[in-house]
């Protein structure tokens, strides 16, 4: 998947006031009790000089990071743009915060788990296990960190929104639809580009995010079977927004 030049995009946002790279430069420091991360972590937004992304590069640690930016700031401009389409002013998302080890980072008081990606609302920022996304971008491929940040970004937007639901699973689902659209949207656009077998990957990270079978729906942390996500994933992405239940 590649940043393009900045571009634009509009959406149905009206009536509603998301240890493989263990380098220095990804340490975070302490997360208090407001869910503050603290100094250390990259902030969201940079890119390139020349507006373009090594996705789909040889797998470098420099292409992981440029890839994780290039997805935020691909959210950002997508967003603002949604909100910019409703009258509204959108406010991004703090921090993007990188961490190592299980307890590193914590969200409100409660550690964040290895192997894992989160949203904390407590403080406003988007953490995730630095070793474990790694991971799934050498095994999965570059446009699985968009879909990741995409996910974590739409839990930060229904924050924004004030969005609830009463099970866990719609809340998760809406997530995947919201960010199904993100990239759709952004592609339409001209902001991303898809390489040959993004759409594959795509796929196939949402079939390893999937819930374990005989997991039940209704439970408190569920987010869907593999078939569910992969619906609601493609349901934004071919249909926007439109089809998320924003509105």
């Amino acid at each position: 998947m590649t940043r393009t030049a900045a571009g634009r995009s509009r959406g149905p946002l009206t009536g509603l006031v998301v240890a493989l790279v263990a380098v220095a430069a990804c340490a975070v420091g302490p997360v208090t009790d407001d869910g503050d991360p603290g100094p250390g972590g990259p902030t969201p937004g940079t890119t390139s000089q020349d507006g373009t992304t090594r996705a789909d590069s040889p797998t470098s640690v420099e292409a992981f990071k440029q890839d994780i930016s290039d997805a935020v700031s691909s959210a950002e401009t997508y967003w603002s743009a949604q909100f910019r389409g409703s009258g509204q002013r959108f406010q991004p998302v703090r921090r993007i915060v990188p961490y190592q080890r299980e307890g590193e980072v914590a969200c409100g008081g409660q550690a964040v788990p290895r192997n894992n990606a989160v949203y904390c609302p407590a403080g406003d920022f988007i953490a995730y296990d630095v070793a474990w996304a790694v991971a799934a971008f050498r095994q999965i491929g570059d446009a699985f960190l968009y879909y990741l940040l995409g996910h974590e970004y739409a839990h930060g937007v229904q924050a924004r929104l004030g969005v609830r639901h009463e099970f866990t699973i719609e809340q998760e689902l809406q997530a995947d639809c919201m960010a199904g659209a993100y990239l759709g949207g952004s592609v339409q656009a001209g902001v991303l580009a898809l390489e040959d077998g993004d759409l594959a990957e795509f796929r196939e990270g949402l079939l390893a995010v999937g819930d374990e079978p005989g997991q039940p729906w209704f439970a408190e942390g569920s987010h869907g079977t593999a078939r569910q996500r992969t619906e609601a994933f493609f349901s934004g992405y071919e249909k926007t927004l439109s089809a998320c239940g924003l509105s």
